[in-house]
C-alpha cells in the first residue's frame, strides 16, 4: 500500500457503509479507503502505517465507539501521523446536542481534531464531500504533496536558501526544502542537469532556477514586477491584511489599483500557520491561505501588483503623491494607503543571529515545522502568533517550549489559544523567562534561558527556535512630513498632534499629516493587532480615499485609464 490512507471508524454499520461509499465513489482512484468498526482495528492499522511509513492523509471517527470515544481515538493519531487531517463523523442536527455538541466544542478547543464532518445523507453527497476536499487540501500542503509545491534545494539549511525559502513564504507560495546530500535532494538536482549551481528552485510546471535573484522568483510566480507610468487613482504600500483589503474594495469599486510590496503577499500574516478566530472559517484558515484567496480576489478585480519592490521615498508633487522606488521607478497616485505593516523585533543575541535559518527563525514555523519531527523546540513570545506557532510545532516535534516575558499567557494571548495550550501534553509554557545565548556547530543544537525573578542560567538541548516577540514598523524610510510615536507607527487622524497637519479641512480618521496619504493595519499607532481589524481598515481606507475625491472635487481616473482590461 503506497497511497494515502482515508481512514473511517463507525460502530454503525449502515451509516460506515454510507461514508465508504461516498469515499470510494470520490477518491479511490488516488486513496486506500480503509473503513473499520472498531478502535482496536483503527489503532493497529494507524501503528502500522506509521512502521512502514503509509500517509495517512484524514481520520474519521463517530463519537459513540465501543470502549472509547471518537474524540480519544482522534487524539490518539497526532502522535502517529502528525500530518493527518482528524474529524469526528456527526449525524445531521446532532451538533448542537449534547453530548456530541459538547465533544465539538471540547475536541476542537483542545487541539483533539480539526473540525467535524456530517455523514453522507445520500450519494452523491457534495456537502459531505466539500468538506473531504477541505481536509484534504489542508493535508497535501502540509505534507508538502500538493502539486503546485516548489522544490527548494541548498547545501545547507542558512545563507542564500534560507533566503529563497523567506522569499517563496513572502509570496504565499507553498513550497519544500531539501539538503542536496538527501536522497530526494540528490534527485531534484539530477533531474535539473548539468550546470546546475546550488541554491536551485524546481517549479511545477518544470522550470529550474539556480541561485535566482527575488525579482526572477517573482517572475516565476507569475506575479507582475513592472508598473505602468500612468497616474493611479490609489496606491498601496504593503501587501498584509490591509493592503489587499483595499486592493480588493478599491479595485472593485473602481479605482484605478497598485499594490508594492518589498516581498510578497500576506505579510506578517502568512507565518500564521492556523487562524481560527477569522470570521467565516469554522476550520480556521492559515494566513497563507488567506492572503492567497485575497491576492486572487482583488487581481480579478482589476488591482495590479508589483513584488519584490522596495519603497524608499514619498513627498508630494502639486496634486499627487510620489512614491519613490530603490531602482529609481517614481509612481504617481491621487491617494496612497501606508499598509507596510511590522516586523517580528531581533533578539540581538550574536551567536544566535549567526544561525539564522539554520534553527534560528523569525516568524512563524508554517514551512519548517514537518523537518522538526521529534525536535525540542523553542518558540519565544507572548501574542497570539506565538501561540499559533507553538500549537502547529507541537504536530511534529517531540516537545515545544512556549517562552513568555511575562507572568501569564493571558495578558497578550486569545483565550481559545490558551485552553488548547494548557491541553497540548507536549508544550511547556515557561513564564517570566527570557532567552539569552545558544550556540550549534552549523545548525542550532542548544540555548541558554534565564528565570527573570532569580537570575539563573539553564542550557537546554534545542533544535530550533521561533522568535515573535513583538513588532517594529517598516516606517524609518518614511520622511519627517509623516508624523509617527516614539516607537515609529504613523500617527492619524486625531492622533496628529497639534500644527502637524497643513491644510484647513479637518484630516480623515486614517490620514497621515501628509494629505493624501493613509495608514492602516499594524504600521498605524494604535492598531489592534489583529487580521480582522487590519482587514477592517484598509476597507475603510477606501471609503476615505473616495471622501477624498470629492472634497477636491476629482473623478477617479478609473481602471481603463492605466489599461486594464474590462475582465480578466
Amino acid at each position: 500500500m503506497d497511497r494515502p490512507v482515508l481512514l473511517a471508524v463507525d460502530d454503525d454499520a449502515q451509516g460506515l457503509g454510507a461514508v465508504e461509499q461516498e469515499l470510494d465513489e470520490r477518491y479511490g482512484r488516488h486513496y486506500d479507503v480503509v473503513c473499520v468498526r472498531s478502535p482496536e482495528q483503527a489503532r493497529q492499522r494507524l501503528e502500522e502505517w506509521a512502521a512502514d511509513g503509509v500517509a495517512v492523509a484524514v481520520v474519521l471517527a463517530a463519537q459513540s465507539l465501543p470502549g472509547t470515544t471518537g474524540s480519544q481515538l482522534l487524539d490518539e493519531v497526532r502522535p502517529l501521523h502528525p500530518h493527518a487531517r482528524r474529524a469526528l463523523l456527526v449525524e445531521w442536527g446532532d451538533w448542537g446536542q449534547n453530548p456530541t455538541g459538547e465533544a465539538i466544542f471540547d475536541g476542537v478547543a483542545h487541539g483533539r481534531f480539526d473540525h467535524y464532518v456530517l455523514r453522507p445523507m445520500g450519494s452523491p453527497d457534495e456537502l459531505f464531500n466539500q468538506s473531504i476536499s477541505g481536509l484534504l487540501l489542508d493535508w497535501a500542503e502540509a505534507h508538502r504533496s500538493a502539486p503546485y509545491t516548489v522544490h527548494i534545494v541548498g547545501e545547507s539549511w542558512s545563507g542564500r536558501a534560507y533566503e529563497l525559502r523567506e522569499a517563496l513564504q513572502q509570496c504565499a507560495i507553498p513550497h519544500n526544502f531539501c539538503l542536496a546530500d538527501s536522497a530526494e535532494g540528490r534527485a531534484l538536482v539530477a533531474a535539473a542537469g548539468d550546470g546546475a549551481h546550488l541554491p536551485i528552485m524546481v517549479f511545477p510546471n518544470g522550470a529550474v532556477l539556480t541561485n535566482p535573484t527575488n525579482a526572477e522568483i517573482a517572475i516565476a510566480s507569475g506575479a507582475p514586477v513592472t508598473l505602468t507610468d500612468e497616474v493611479f487613482d490609489l496606491l498601496i504600500v504593503g501587501a498584509g491584511p490591509a493592503g489587499l483589503s483595499a486592493a480588493v474594495y478599491g479595485a472593485s469599486e473602481g479605482l484605478s489599483t497598485v499594490v508594492i510590496d518589498r516581498g510578497g503577499i500576506g505579510g506578517q500574516a502568512t507565518s500564521s500557520s492556523l487562524i481560527r478566530n477569522y470570521l467565516g472559517f469554522p476550520r480556521g484558515v492559515s494566513g497563507r491561505q488567506l492572503a492567497r484567496e485575497a491576492y486572487d480576489q482583488a487581481w480579478i478585480f482589476g488591482a495590479q501588483f508589483a513584488f519584490m519592490q522596495t519603497v524608499q521615498g514619498i513627498e508630494r508633487d502639486d496634486d499627487h503623491v510620489v512614491v519613490a522606488l530603490a531602482d529609481g521607478d517614481r509612481v504617481r497616485a491621487t491617494a496612497v494607503l501606508l499598509a507596510m505593516g511590522a516586523r517580528y523585533r531581533r533578539l540581538g543575541v550574536p551567536a544566535l543571529e549567526a544561525l539564522s535559518g539554520a534553527g534560528v527563525f523569525y516568524g512563524g514555523p508554517t514551512s519548517e515545522a514537518p523537518a522538526l519531527a521529534g525536535c525540542d523546540v523553542f518558540v519565544v513570545g507572548g501574542a497570539n502568533s506565538a501561540g499559533q506557532a507553538a500549537l502547529h510545532l507541537a504536530r511534529y516535534a517531540r516537545h515545544v517550549t512556549l517562552v513568555v516575558r511575562g507572568d501569564s499567557l493571558r495578558s497578550g494571548m486569545s483565550e481559545y489559544l490558551v485552553g488548547q495550550i494548557e491541553a497540548t501534553d507536549n508544550i511547556e509554557v515557561r513564564v517570566r523567562t527570557e532567552v539569552v545565548g545558544g550556540d550549534g556547530v552549523g545548525r542550532l543544537e542548544h540555548l541558554v534561558v534565564r528565570d527573570l525573578p532569580s537570575g539563573e542560567e539553564t542550557t537546554v538541548d534545542a533544535q530550533a527556535l521561533f522568535l515573535l516577540i513583538g513588532a517594529d514598523p517598516y516606517t524609518d524610510w518614511l520622511p519627517p512630513d509623516i508624523r509617527r510615536d516614539a516607537q515609529g507607527f504613523v500617527l492619524t487622524g486625531a492622533d496628529l498632534p497639534p500644527g502637524a497637519w497643513p491644510l484647513e479641512r479637518s484630516p480623515f480618521p486614517l490620514e497621515t499629516s501628509m494629505p493624501g496619504v493613509f495608514a492602516g493595519g499594524d504600521v498605524r499607532h494604535g492598531a489592534v493587532r489583529r487580521v480582522a481589524s487590519a482587514v477592517g481598515e484598509g476597507s475603510i481606507a477606501v471609503q476615505l480615499v473616495h471622501r477624498l475625491f470629492a472634497a477636491e472635487g476629482r473623478e477617479p481616473r478609473g481602471r481603463a485609464a492605466v489599461g486594464h482590461p474590462t475582465g480578466r
